[in-house]
């Protein structure tokens, strides 16, 4: 029961962080590893145990496969140089800096047990990355590059962490030759049985009428190919994102609400996992520092010495290609400026999967367990907390902040979902009524924000937009009374006599929908609310819109 209430605290305590994040426009990863820290302080807090063999399997097929839905081949394709330089060579050269340092400042420290720390805290998280790079207003090129490189680098760490492990638990001598032909048999049986799984799995997905029983089925299917890989001594990692990738490939024959409830459901998913798994593993590093007793100021130095390589090593990596591109590149890779090396510096961040590495060392036989956690979770506060709260800044500073080529591709692509749009309903000019067609064709003219470069009137422009906000705030607000008006009187209704709950569910759930799809642009459509909106600036006529081609 202890266990059962520790669990739900700590999924309370997640919302309430991610509601206080977006409240204060902080991100909730950081937040969510302040919290974690804190609990190593505060009494009485009951002491839970996870067993280290368990760790991986819970915590880490649900986070990468919402990381693979959002991935493609297309992506893989055309990102391919980046997932062998960052995720390969990168986290190579990490994982051997790392363990040259280990052995040179903790004595005593023995070749598998230096290579575990740094398979643990070479990995950047591609799930705190996401969370915290990409609202802060990143240009969509180094984000792209970023999240390319999370699902790799983690295959390559779990390698060499399981070889490391191995000869941990036999107490047998590490190989480089053994280790590369390792790694090349578990990615290439992991890309297999991932194609596999996700190929079944779209078989399946077509045969379920159910939306609720299609995102089901996404829940299992990550832990099952996991547990396959791993009982063929595959990459997890790998065959969880390939499955899921292939899974995605597939979206076309899904409805939109399968679409939108899918998306929905695996953010829900995304977060509470990472909280739980946050909370749990800091109540045991929270044991582990009581254990460490006197010790616990030389290993907290040894976490800042690690973690000072770790940032620095990709600070000079990034560099180095930041170089290569100004010398040789026909096409330069990301970074192209020691700005942005930068700001994907400050973007290394690590996190679950580090302290998730860390725990799964034996808890028995090996007596550098309490100083690898220490280290994992000081690499942790140093590449994820200062950086998280720094990188808006940082950003701005550097102006990396505006439209870049990713940007200009979604404005364009855009602008083709809008052509086809009036397109379409030019073909009904003829018969609707004007007053419709003109509604419609205005909420479509509306879809393709403007850039920078075509703005005129900067001031005017600012001032429409804040305008436009506030009759948008004004109708959500309006719009969300009368909801909550319609759906409190329908769940009402349950307590009347001769009505029909499942009629009531039936009706809840159509105002629910109507809820989902409520725009707050469709407050700049309605009569009486729009005024004011579209007058252009003193002395400069607006052009009228270009009419809808008729078919």
């Amino acid at each position: 029961m202890d266990f059962l209430i520790v669990v739900i605290v700590i999924l309370l305590a997640t919302l309430v962080l991610v509601g206080v994040g977006d409240r204060f426009n902080l991100p909730w990863p950081v937040l969510l590893t302040l919290a974690t820290a804190a609990m190593i302080f505060i009494p009485g807090v009951p002491n839970v145990t996870i067993q280290p063999e368990l760790i991986l399997p819970i915590f880490l097929p649900p986070l990468l496969w919402a990381l693979g839905q959002r991935a493609s081949w297309q992506m893989f394709r055309t990102n391919w140089r980046a997932i062998v330089i960052y995720s390969v060579v990168l986290v190579s050269i990490t994982i051997l800096a790392v363990m040259w340092t280990s052995m040179v400042f903790i004595p005593g420290m023995t070749v598998a047990a230096a290579v575990a720390i740094g398979a643990a805290v070479a990995p950047p998280d591609p799930v705190a990355v996401e969370a915290v790079a990409e609202p802060v207003g990143i240009p969509r090129r180094i984000v792209s590059t970023l999240q390319t490189e999370g699902p790799f680098n983690d295959a390559v760490s779990l390698v060499a962490f399981q070889a490391a492990l191995a000869a941990i638990t036999v107490n047998s001598h590490l190989s480089a030759p053994v280790l590369v032909l390792e790694f090349l048999y578990t990615a290439f049986a992991a890309v297999v049985i991932g194609l596999l799984f996700g190929w079944l799995g779209g078989i399946a997905r077509r045969h379920l009428n159910s939306h609720v029983a299609r995102s089901g089925l996404t829940l299992i299917i990550p832990f099952a190919v996991y547990i396959a890989s791993e009982e063929v001594r595959a990459s997890g990692v790998i065959a969880v994102v390939v499955a899921a990738v292939q899974m995605s490939s597939t979206m076309g024959d899904l409805e939109p609400e399968d679409r939108l409830t899918g998306t929905a459901f695996w953010e829900v998913i995304e977060m509470l996992i990472t909280g739980v798994a946050f909370g749990l593993i800091g109540l045991q590093v929270r044991q582990v520092v009581e254990d460490a007793g006197d010790r616990i100021g030389e290993m907290l130095l040894h976490g800042c010495i690690i973690a000072a390589v770790v940032i620095f090593i990709r600070l000079a990596w990034m560099s180095i290609i930041v170089g290569f591109n100004h010398s040789k590149a026909r096409r330069p890779m990301t970074p192209r400026t020691m700005g942005e090396a930068l700001v994907m510096t400050w973007s290394g961040m690590r996190g679950l999967v580090t302290l998730a590495l860390a725990l799964s060392l034996p808890a028995e036989g090996f007596g550098f367990r309490s100083e690898v956690l220490v280290i994992a979770t000081m690499v942790l506060l140093f590449t994820m907390v200062f950086p998280g709260l720094t990188l808006p800044f940082l950003v701005k500073m550097l102006g990396l902040d505006q439209e870049d080529q990713q940007d200009r591709q979604e404005r364009e692509l855009l602008k083709r979902a809008q052509n086809a749009a009036m397109e379409a309903v030019g073909r009904y000019a003829q018969d609707a009524p004007p007053e419709l067609v003109s509604m419609v064709s205005d909420l479509y003219r509306r879809m393709v924000p403007k850039s920078p470069q075509e703005v005129e009137n900067q001031e005017f422009y600012e001032a429409q937009l804040a305008e436009r906000n506030k009759r948008r705030k004004l109708f959500a607000k309006m719009r969300d009374t009368a909801l909550n008006a319609a759906q409190d009187e329908i769940i009402s209704a349950r307590s009347d006599r001769g009505v029909d709950p499942a009629t009531v569910d039936h009706v809840l759930r159509k105002l629910d929908q109507m809820a989902a799809v409520q725009n707050p642009d469709m407050a700049n459509l309605l009569p009486g609310l729009q005024s004011g909106l579209s007058s252009p600036p003193a002395g400069k006529p607006q052009k009228p819109p270009r009419p809808p081609k008729q078919s």
